[in-house]
């Protein structure tokens, strides 16, 4: 009997797994879509970068540490 690293083991499992799924495909497709939605197309639209009207990393600096400092005065 060969001693196999876990890691490798359950690596194997999974593959195995992942080989026989017919309609799991689809749904670890679908996942992937959502996430990319989630994490791609929403942050172009629903979070603008405040910091590249700033050309120096210390003018960031300054926005980043004032509006902390701001916030956690100001609640």
């Amino acid at each position: 009997m060969k001693h196999e690293l876990l890691a490798v083991r359950i690596f194997r499992f999974y593959l195995e797994g992942f080989r026989s799924m017919d309609i799991g495909r689809v749904l670890w497709a679908l996942i992937l879509i959502k996430l990319f939605i989630m994490f791609v197309v929403l942050k172009i639209f629903f979070f603008p970068r405040y910091l590249n009207q700033f050309d120096s990393t210390s003018e960031k600096e300054n926005y980043v540490s004032k509006e902390l400092i701001e916030r956690a005065l100001n609640p």
